[in-house]
């Protein structure tokens, strides 16, 4: 029997939805949000559970502040698994509806509204939902549809929080179906544009690295890198070192550069952060800083990064995209001699100069 604080919170909210009373639900959501933090984890975890089936029948106007507290509680319990399912279905649901929205939209008025301009939500309502007989629809069905437009977002937003831990990204579940619905959406949602680079991050994804100019290969394993930035920073501070030890020239770069590409609040360290070399993949081509370690292309089953001096001087501000996620580097020791210059005879040429 979880806490009889957050209990009885969690009870009046479900009783507030089953009655549909909006400020009883508002009120008991605030408390649930108050008795959380001080709940034991298996209390928490016991009130995400009973939170479920109301998480799974809510609808997307009224839950969308439930959504993402029942997000933030997985936190202080003792396995997400108990919420994730549910959060990602009603998210994937939303932005499919969403998508729909956006698709009938355009075919009848054109341009659609600001989802996440509130201002815009009563005119929207009225104009598509007196339409909604010309395009066969009910006019609870368009409600529906501009609902998980303006709402859909809110959605999102646990799944987006949630996936910035690693054991929450090995579970999500329909991904494809959850890849595709956010992609549909990433261009008008901003919490879709968010979750969607977090549904292309790799986790212990091995690579082969490659340094042109002394020949020297490494393998090595990355998880929760969320851009090539990242990746540019936590290779250089991997592998810049002592040479004699088998470590690469250069300049690494510097501790604050290395927290805020890891895991420190401040992600923009006085003076930015700069470039210590060029990344190329295995055709030759630049490893663009704003692309993803997956656009990386695959040689022989592995991707491949090669380490070329940098053609000019590179700096950003932010180390890391997604300040929650927890990246790794894992160096695995050098390649033999002989496997490096095997590699390197299968990569191309700089396609730039």
């Amino acid at each position: 029997m979880f806490g009889a604080s957050l209990g009885k919170r969690v009870n009046d909210l479900v009783g507030a939805v089953e009655n549909r009373d909006d400020e009883r639900f508002f009120a008991a959501l605030q408390g649930v949000a108050r008795a959380t933090p001080k709940a034991r984890r298996d209390e928490v975890q016991a009130a995400l559970g009973r939170l479920v089936p109301v998480l799974e029948q809510i609808p997307f106007g009224m839950g969308g502040d439930l959504a993402q507290l029942a997000g933030s509680m997985a936190d202080y319990g003792t396995d997400p698994a108990v919420v994730v399912p549910t959060l990602v279905n009603r998210a994937t649901g939303a932005m499919e509806q969403a998508a729909r929205f956006e698709q009938l939209h355009r075919a009848a008025f054109g341009a659609v509204p600001d989802a996440e301009d509130p201002a815009q939500i009563e005119s929207t309502l009225e104009r598509f939902v007196s339409s909604a007989a010309e395009r066969g629809m009910t006019e609870q069905d368009a409600a529906g549809l501009v609902e998980a437009w303006f709402c859909g977002g809110q959605w999102v937003q646990p799944v987006l929080y949630l996936s910035q831990r690693k054991d929450v990204r090995a579970m999500l579940p329909e991904r494809p179906r959850l890849t595709a619905a956010i992609d549909a959406t990433r261009e008008q949602i901003g919490t879709a544009h968010w979750l969607y680079g977090l549904l292309l991050v790799l986790d212990e994804e091995p690579l082969i690295v490659l340094h042109r100019a002394t020949g020297r290969g490494f393998r090595v394993t990355i998880s929760g890198i969320g851009d090539n930035f990242q990746l540019h920073t936590l290779l250089a501070a991997a592998l810049i070192g002592d040479e004699s030890r088998g470590m690469l020239p250069g300049q690494r770069p510097s501790a604050a550069e290395i927290a805020a590409a890891s895991d420190c609040e401040d992600l923009t360290p006085p003076g930015g952060i700069r470039g210590n070399f060029n990344l190329v993949d295995a055709a030759g081509e630049w490893i663009w800083n704003e692309g993803r370690p997956a656009d990386i292309p695959k040689l022989e089953g592995m991707r491949v990064v090669v380490v070329d001096p940098p053609p000019y001087q590179r700096t950003w501000n932010a180390g890391r995209p997604y300040p929650l996620m927890r990246p790794t580097v894992t160096v695995h020791g050098p390649l033999r001699a002989d496997e490096a210059a095997r590699w390197l005879s299968l990569v191309k040429p700089s396609q730039r100069g």
